[in-house]
């Protein structure tokens, strides 16, 4: 089985762990580490929606939580959208924290259509990335 086609497996497994009851819209996702290891996250919603995690965010803490740093790939599952959708600004926020511009971030939704973008092209004007680059001179 072909990596992505495993994240994306894993990510589905994931969204249907989903504590969904307010959006009713679950997702999965499934964060490929360097060593091979897979992490996966669902979205964790509460009545204050800002309380509310979301699935790539709980895959990479989840992952930085077993000592894990260094990432190769990121599928995002949505069993609710026909379309693929791709994550939040908050969560590209986090995704650009721990990788570099060209990290892979795979994308789909039920429909079964899937879009892969690297996370500068979904968070081109990324100010950490300017910090880290001031930090290393």
């Amino acid at each position: 089985m072909e990596s992505t086609d495993l994240l994306f497996k894993k990510a589905k497994e994931a969204a249907e762990k989903s504590y969904s009851p307010y959006s009713h819209f679950r997702v999965g996702a499934a964060l490929l580490c360097s060593d091979g290891t897979i992490y996966t996250g669902t979205n964790v919603e509460n009545r204050s929606f800002g309380l509310t995690i979301c699935a790539e965010r709980s895959a990479i803490v989840s992952a930085v939580s077993a000592g894990q740093k260094s990432f190769k790939a990121l599928a995002v599952y949505c069993p609710d959208a026909d379309y693929p959708v791709s994550p939040c600004g908050a969560c590209r926020q986090v995704i650009s924290e721990f990788t570099t511009p060209d990290f892979p971030v795979h994308f789909s939704g039920e429909s079964g259509e899937r879009y892969k973008v690297e996370i500068g092209k979904l968070f081109p004007f990324d100010a950490l990335r300017e910090l880290k680059d001031q930090e290393i001179r």
